[in-house]
């Protein structure tokens, strides 16, 4: 069983993380394409080891690589249908994700890591892409998650891309 996370990450949009070492509120908009794209190239390259070892949890109630890759992948994945929504929207409401529902309803952690390197590449990509094509003018169209956290289309990429990173240090314990 994994323990769940219940913390409120919205913090990262005013100060810098301690534990990865991002310094969130000053991540330009036009530095989050790269940085997506950058984090999917890790997790791709860290999904080419041992199966075993990809699947091997550090301690028990924490993700092991394999399911982290796979919550990254997904997050892309959310984050990009959730921006579109921001952008086709004035200020749609956010559906709940429960990520570690989804890590189990999904079997994160028995999912083929050369697939889930092609689909994480393939949705970093994507994502990426949509940041890349949001008019200057678009960036402060809102967006708001059910517990009430309002984002903007510019703090919304500085919020998605600590998750990411963040994750990369949990498996690694590599800051940025």
């Amino acid at each position: 069983m994994i323990t769940p996370d219940t913390k409120d990450w919205t913090w990262v949009l005013e100060r810098p993380c301690a534990d990865c070492g991002l310094d969130t509120p000053a991540v330009a908009f036009e530095a989050v394409p790269g940085m997506v794209r950058a984090n999917a190239e890790f997790w791709v390259a860290l999904l080419g080891g041992d199966g075993a070892v990809l699947r091997g949890r550090p301690e028990p109630g924490v993700w092991s690589p394999l399911e982290y890759a796979c919550h990254v992948r997904d997050v892309f994945r959310l984050f990009d249908v959730r921006l579109r929504l921001m952008l086709d929207e004035d200020g749609p409401l956010f559906a709940n994700w429960d990520q570690d529902a989804t890590a189990v309803a999904e079997r994160y952690r028995e999912q083929d890591p050369a697939v889930v390197a092609v689909e994480l590449a393939a949705a970093g990509e994507q994502l990426a892409r949509s940041f890349e094509s949001v008019a200057v003018a678009d960036r402060q169209r809102t967006g708001d998650r059910s517990d009430g956290a309002r984002f903007t289309v510019e703090s919304f990429a500085r919020y998605l891309v600590h998750d990411p990173v963040h994750h990369r240090y949990d498996v690694t314990g590599l800051g940025w």
